[in-house]
């Protein structure tokens, strides 16, 4: 019986320091929470971007943001081929706000020398929901491009 009653207690001795290691009330730990929330930052878009919306798997554009420039390429993988298609400004977000939007200055001392360039002056570029989307027209049709972060 005694060997019984020994167990009785130390089960409840078990139980007994597992509560004591408890941090408190439910009330006493939300007043030790941060009273300051982490302030969202803007987007990094910096970096190497590949076009997600392409029809073909062989032939798509990509996009290298840097400092304050993008540069938009033509990509044909069977034979190795990467064209210009864009150089410009790039203006970085200052905010979380979505979508967000700016206006590139075509740099043409880099793109009037290459052939399947734009000639546009300025090209409209949207962020939104982890993507870069743009228009591209090419012969006479326009397609709208989105790329995603590499």
């Amino acid at each position: 019986m005694k060997k019984v009653i020994v167990a009785i207690l130390a089960v409840a001795m078990c139980f007994s320091f597992a509560a004591c290691g408890s941090s408190g009330t439910a009330s006493e730990q939300s007043s030790n929470a941060p009273t300051k929330q982490e302030k969202a930052q803007p987007p990094d878009l910096s970096g190497e971007w590949k076009q997600a919306n392409n029809s073909d798997a062989d032939s798509y554009q990509t996009a290298e943001i840097s400092g304050n420039t993008i540069a938009v390429y033509w990509h044909t993988d069977s034979d190795g081929t990467k064209a210009l298609y864009w150089a410009g400004t790039f203006v970085a977000p200052t905010t979380t706000d979505e979508p967000y939007s700016w206006n590139s200055q075509n740099d043409k001392s880099q793109t009037d020398g290459a052939l399947l360039a734009s000639g546009d002056d300025t090209k409209t570029f949207t962020y939104s929901k982890k993507q870069i989307s743009y228009d591209v027209s090419a012969m006479g049709v326009t397609k709208t491009v989105k790329l995603e972060k590499q």
